[in-house]
């Protein structure tokens, strides 16, 4: 099984093929617009502007199983997005990343790049010791740590990195940049 065989939701709960972004790279995102990170979405946007012309697609799951940080309904998440950072990358239903009723297609993600840390500082530290506490719940079924672990996807559909959310979003960039340019 490859990430073009899965099938998710929109926000408006219609089934989506993955496969209809067969020859694009991807960034997969779990999403929150509670969270720290949630200014993540202005970077996000403006590599989808750059890019979406050249092959790219984010792909955005908004997720509420870290501290209730994505509170409402799909369409309250979406205006969110829209009229604060201007999002128009693809939106989809809100998920769990995690547990039993992890969604399949982030449990695939997870396996296939699994957790390696936060990296190192202060504040890094103090985000694993929250989300250990957070994700203690979920046992061998906490995949994703936090909200905006990103996962870049090649044009054939493999993972090819996993990018947790105190990465400097730079680096994302730069991987995505250089993804686009192989193909």
């Amino acid at each position: 099984m490859g990430i073009f065989d899965f099938t998710v939701k929109d926000r408006k709960g219609n089934e989506v093929n993955l496969g209809e972004y067969s020859g694009k790279v991807l960034l997969i995102v779990n999403t929150a617009t509670g969270c720290g990170f949630t200014p993540h979405y202005e970077p996000l946007e403006a590599m989808y502007k750059e890019f979406k012309d050249c092959g790219f697609e984010i792909l955005d799951f908004p997720c509420n199983q870290f501290a209730n940080q994505a509170p409402g309904t799909e369409e309250e998440i979406h205006e969110f997005c829209t009229l604060k950072f201007g999002t128009e990358f693809p939106q989809f239903a809100k998920i769990d990343v995690n547990g039993d009723n992890a969604d399949p297609l982030f449990a695939y993600l997870a396996t296939e790049k699994p957790f390696t840390g936060f990296g190192k500082g202060l504040k890094n530290a103090a985000l694993k010791k929250f989300a250990d506490m957070n994700n203690k719940q979920y046992g061998d079924k906490a995949y994703i740590k936090w909200n905006f672990t990103k996962f870049l996807v090649d044009r054939e559909g493999k993972v090819i990195a996993r990018f947790e959310p105190t990465e400097d979003m730079k680096n994302v960039r730069e991987a995505v940049e250089a993804e686009l340019k192989r193909a």
